[in-house]
């Protein structure tokens, strides 16, 4: 009986020390773990005093935590693990008054300077199109070797004189 237990506890203290060091191992894959709102100092630096919840939830999301007891109190937690590093966790804890943003407490703090977010969209120049043209003229224009239009209006008005 304590030959299998002693036996047992050997086996399993094994597979526990391949698990540690299958974790050290080159070139094997380990996955970005991502938990959590993503906060970001950007994201803090456009929250002011005396904005409603409105516009912080439009800035920061859902809060992770809502306490039933301290509905004026948001809770926002970011755990990140890059594979094969440290886990990294950020909070944020954002407290109301009368329905109005009065604090900001966390490992972030808001900027004193004004916030100009920089725009993410790209202008594309779009050439003219010659939409006077159809697609059946197109066509001929291209079997036109010349590259010569025919003017339809003076025909018209000749034989409209005749």
């Amino acid at each position: 009986m304590r030959t299998k237990f002693l036996v047992l506890s050997l086996f399993s203290l094994q597979l526990m020390s391949c698990a540690t060091a299958v974790e050290y191992l080159p070139y094997v894959y380990k996955i970005d773990v991502n938990q959590g709102n993503v906060i970001d100092q950007t994201m803090i630096d456009q929250l002011r005093p005396n904005m409603t919840k409105r516009q912080v939830l439009y800035i920061m999301g859902s809060p992770m935590l809502v306490d039933f007891f301290h509905q004026n109190r948001w809770d926002y937690v970011y755990s990140s693990k890059k594979g094969g590093e440290d886990l990294e966790q950020k909070t944020v804890s954002i407290f109301f008054e009368n329905e109005q943003l009065k604090n900001i407490q966390g490992d972030f703090r808001p900027s004193a300077l004004p916030v100009s977010k920089p725009s993410s969209e790209l202008v594309v120049d779009v050439p003219k199109r010659d939409v006077d043209q159809t697609l059946w003229g197109t066509f001929t224009g291209w079997l036109n070797y010349g590259g010569e239009k025919k003017d339809v209006e003076p025909l018209k008005q000749q034989s409209a004189t005749q």
